[in-house]
């Protein structure tokens, strides 16, 4: 089996979870056309990764306060991030000057935007600064401050004051969940403090969300989807959020 497929089948597990609740592996099973065997070393991992959890024979998302590692992050939602950062290709104009935020699916689009040439970018995501390494006449400036070693990334008053002095042409930043209402949630208020800053230097703000933050229940308000530019996601968002986005001027592309 290809890690692909692999890939693939673990996100169906977590988005029949996310829409149904608790399941058993036989119901998983059913649903998915493998074996029972199969679906069990895929919670096992998924277990080890932090996202579900096995009670009385069921599993279930697991309820998170803080998010999970980043490397555990990268394979989750692998090909709603691949549309997305396609997408994000498409916006993103050769010469341009991009302010970009951590994540995964930041990473996905700067490995993307390598292509591209000459840009100027402005981070505080070390991920980002590796997937852009080779991009032909990239300029790059990197937030100071102390490093998250987890995430390899920064926050706090450094990263606010290292975005402060920039006049970008884009920003493309992710969050931690979306309500069905519009909102936009993250894990903790570094977090979206951080988000915030590079989204207030940029004359576009491109938000971009896979469909696994759909109904995260966190903890911090970022704002809400029509508070952006652009709207990058391949959630479904419902009829009252797309109308209030059109109606304050936001594009939704849905990747």
């Amino acid at each position: 089996m290809s890690r692909l497929d692999l890939l693939e089948r673990r996100d169906v597990i977590v988005a029949l979870l996310s829409e149904g609740g608790p399941l058993s592996a036989t119901e998983l099973s059913d649903r998915l056309g493998v074996s029972v065997q199969t679906v069990r070393a895929d919670l096992r991992d998924l277990d080890q990764a932090g996202l579900v959890q096995r009670r009385n024979g069921r599993v279930q998302l697991r309820n998170r306060t803080e998010n999970i590692g980043y490397h555990p992050r990268v394979g989750i939602a692998w090909q709603d991030k691949q549309r997305i950062a396609t997408v994000v290709r498409g916006l993103i104009p050769d010469g341009a000057r991009l302010a970009l935020g951590t994540g995964t699916t930041v990473e996905h689009c700067a490995r993307f935007l390598a292509g591209h040439r000459d840009l100027f970018v402005a981070t505080n995501s070390i991920h980002a600064v590796s997937a852009l390494q080779n991009a032909p006449g990239i300029a790059v400036a990197m937030a100071g401050g102390t490093v998250r070693m987890r995430d390899l990334d920064l926050v706090g008053a450094t990263a606010l004051e290292f975005f402060a002095g920039y006049r970008m042409d884009f920003a493309i930043f992710s969050c931690g969940g979306l309500t069905p209402g519009g909102e936009v949630l993250d894990y903790d208020i570094d977090e979206v403090m951080a988000r915030r800053a590079i989204a207030g230097c940029a004359a576009t703000r491109i938000l971009v969300a896979d469909g696994g933050k759909m109904g995260l229940d966190l903890a911090c308000r970022h704002g809400r989807l029509s508070d952006h530019d652009i709207v990058v996601t391949t959630a479904p968002l419902p009829d009252r959020v797309m109308r209030e986005c059109a109606g304050r001027g936001t594009r939704v592309l849905v990747a």
